[in-house]
């Protein structure tokens, strides 16, 4: 059975080629443009990992994050953050709630493909 993975962002210039390389790497894809729409996918789709970013409308990524990690039935989700907020104390914030790991952009994708296929293969 195929991964899924959910790409959370709302920049069409990010998500069109992750989504295009995340399917030519045989994932199952989808994507959402807002916190929540992410968190209805979320709770419908089960998706494997998220590539999430932290600024988002209304719902920002950090948000996204803690709401997963709180449901138990959601903790196994691995989660990904790619965001332009670089700054130690950004990534640290992430990575205090839970996240798998932290991408600055920009970000070559090839480094998201393997960063991805990297935590799928260690479940």
């Amino acid at each position: 059975m195929k991964k899924k993975i959910l790409i959370v962002d709302d920049e069409p210039n990010i998500v069109v080629p992750l989504e295009f390389l995340m399917q030519q790497n045989d994932y199952d894809v989808a994507t959402a443009g807002t916190g929540e729409k992410a968190l209805e996918l979320i709770s419908e789709w089960k998706p494997d990992l998220i590539l999430l970013d932290i600024m988002l409308p209304g719902m920002d990524g950090y948000e996204v994050c803690q709401k997963i990690r709180q449901e138990k039935e959601l903790n196994s989700i691995k989660i990904v953050f790619l965001s332009a907020m670089a700054r130690s104390i950004d990534i640290a914030k992430g990575m205090g709630l839970a996240a798998d790991d932290y991408i600055t952009k920009p970000f070559a994708t090839d480094f998201v493909v393997g960063k991805v296929k990297k935590l799928l293969d260690s479940n």
